[in-house]
């Protein structure tokens, strides 16, 4: 097995782990009653991801194999998400916020690592071998949209995405992903010298707080924050929000309130075939234009599912979907190419962790946070059929996002000055 062909595997798997549950975790909430802590479960994942990979990192830089302690991680990840799974099932409606938070929490603070774990077992493998990682790599991250996709096809098709059975398709990847790693991926030998030389504020990136005080840098990370609010508000609600038109008559057998997590995968689908567009788009316009570009695909994406409905303008998810690669290539990843060439190699990799952390971490904790007080202000669970559901004003709800958007981005074309040299990208 060629060491390509290796890491599809490897990124298939990695993200089929997370698609298993995370667009459709919001449903099965509000189908045992948990609505109102939906925004919690999906905070968490940026609460750890402010201290848990770095910590993760330090371990692999000092003291233990990268490749093996990605496969522990996932190994904990999955033994505590088939808990939860399981403790679903034990519960039925009766389900305590307690008990699943809880095991919940303690499945993704092990998961978050292993998303920058496996670039840099990616990475370690791919040099290892001779291959330039620039070129390798980005055909392979692929693989692992495909394998988001494909598993939120199989929690749709299998009716999963509203049930308790979600965690258990979850922990059973992350356990076989886990296996994969010891059994096929090489060892990747740890660079204790460079880990020696590292002070442990280098090693937890505390030194690109160096960067707040140049100007330029010290905006973009603010508004990749403020961008970094949008990142989880659809993972979170969207299909809660596009399952709840089943309890009205007029939806209830259209084929978007049946299948919310099948119509929510043309947005990866459109987020593999955006990776594609950045350099192009890099080139032609620049950082600050691609960006102003991502959030106005924001202000889309929130408002198509403010004016839309599954069934004659079903038409408007299905284009909000589409500009969801947009929207979140565009800044994810033209934001990390920035902050790489802005920056000097010694403090590169803080810089990317400090980029991780205004988004992820904390831009994505105070935008589940926050969207869930504005979700419970202007909606309410009833019972139908025998199911709960998340029903009342929901346009209100995403064109709350959407001027949220637009506020930030006409911010960001005023405040953030940046002249795009075409040369250098």
């Amino acid at each position: 097995m060629n060491a390509k062909f290796r890491l599809i595997i490897m990124n298939f798997l990695q993200f089929a782990v997370w698609g298993a549950y995370l667009t459709s975790m919001g449903s099965y909430l509000v189908s045992v009653n948990q609505a109102s802590h939906i925004g919690m479960f999906y905070a968490v994942q940026g609460i750890v991801s402010m201290f848990m990979p770095a910590l993760i990192g330090i371990v692999a830089d000092r003291w233990v194999p990268a490749q093996k302690l990605y496969s522990f991680c996932h190994l904990t990840a999955g033994v505590f998400m088939l808990a939860a799974g399981y403790y679903g099932y034990s519960a039925g409606a009766d389900v305590s916020f307690t008990t699943l938070f809880s095991l919940y929490t303690m499945s993704v603070a092990f998961y978050m690592p292993t998303l920058a774990l496996s670039n840099s077992v990616a990475y370690s493998v791919l040099e290892g071998a001779g291959f330039d990682t620039i070129k390798a790599f980005p055909p392979i991250r692929i693989f692992g949209t495909i394998g988001f996709i494909c598993a939120m096809l199989f929690v749709d098709i299998t009716q999963y995405q509203i049930t308790y059975a979600q965690f258990l398709v979850s922990g059973v990847l992350g356990i076989a992903l886990s296996l994969y790693a010891i059994l096929f991926l090489p060892n990747i030998a740890v660079s204790k010298s460079d880990a020696k030389q590292k002070s442990l504020a280098e090693s937890l990136g505390l030194d690109a707080f160096k960067l707040f005080k140049q100007k330029k840098m010290a905006l973009f990370f603010i508004f990749s924050m403020f961008l970094g609010v949008s990142l989880q508000i659809t993972n979170g609600f969207a299909n809660p929000f596009i399952t709840s038109f089943k309890a009205i008559p007029e939806f209830a057998d259209s084929f978007g309130a049946n299948h919310a997590n099948a119509l929510i995968s043309l947005s990866q689908i459109s987020e593999t075939l955006c990776i594609l567009l950045i350099p192009f788009f890099l080139r032609r316009f620049g950082i600050k234009k691609v960006m102003l570009i991502a959030m106005v695909a924001w202000v889309l994406r929130f408002g198509l599912f403010g004016a839309g409905d599954p069934g004659p303008n079903v038409w408007m998810f299905i284009l909000s979907m589409l500009v969801y690669g947009v929207a979140f290539d565009f800044f994810n990843i033209s934001g990390s190419l920035f902050v790489d060439k802005e920056t000097n190699p010694h403090i590169r990799s803080s810089a990317q962790g400090m980029f991780m952390l205004m988004t992820n971490g904390i831009g994505a904790t105070i935008g589940t946070l926050s969207a869930q007080a504005v979700v419970s202000h202007y909606t309410y669970s009833i019972e139908h059929e025998g199911a709960f559901y998340t029903v009342g004003d929901w346009s209100t709800v995403w064109y709350i996002f959407a001027g949220y958007a637009l506020v930030v981005a006409i911010l960001f074309a005023w405040v953030f000055k940046y002249k795009h040299q075409p040369q250098e990208l």
